[in-house]
């Protein structure tokens, strides 16, 4: 059964009856009018708020680890010991984190409207191995 239709039990029909009406009938058009009858589902299933939870965990755990030792960081760090006031800059970086991501998320959305999946990450692999490759460049000219 597929998961994007509502079985035939619950839709009032059962399988047997299709069958029969099939063999009683010379008429080809009965099938699409049984077709038509299932309706995709449309409520909210489990494996949707599942899969939303993935997608929430996986992007939680990627930034956080990214995060860890960044240059933001050790920059919040030092404000913060400079300025005594701890929660003004929690709440001065965190505003530009969230601001930064929604950034993101917004460009994200626009390529992802207007480009494949496979194109954008080919995309992002290759601006990341040029990234790459720019700061080992980087690296072996400054000695």
């Amino acid at each position: 059964m597929k998961l994007d239709s509502v079985p035939l039990e619950i839709s009032g029909i059962s399988q047997t009856e299709i069958e029969l009406d099939l063999e009683d009938s010379n008429d080809l058009n009965l099938t699409p009018a049984i077709a038509l009858s299932v309706q995709p589902v449309i409520a909210d299933s489990p494996q949707k708020q599942q899969s939303a939870l993935v997608v929430f965990g996986t992007t939680f755990i990627t930034i956080f680890l990214a995060e860890i030792g960044d240059k933001t960081q050790l920059s919040t760090l030092l404000m913060s010991a400079q300025s005594h006031s701890p929660w003004v800059v929690f709440i001065g970086s965190a505003a530009a984190l969230i601001t930064t991501s929604l950034l993101g998320v917004l460009l994200g959305s626009w390529i992802a409207s207007r480009l494949s999946p496979k194109t954008v990450e080919k995309s992002a692999g290759m601006m990341l191995l040029v990234i790459s490759l720019m700061l080992f460049w980087d690296v072996f000219t400054s000695h």
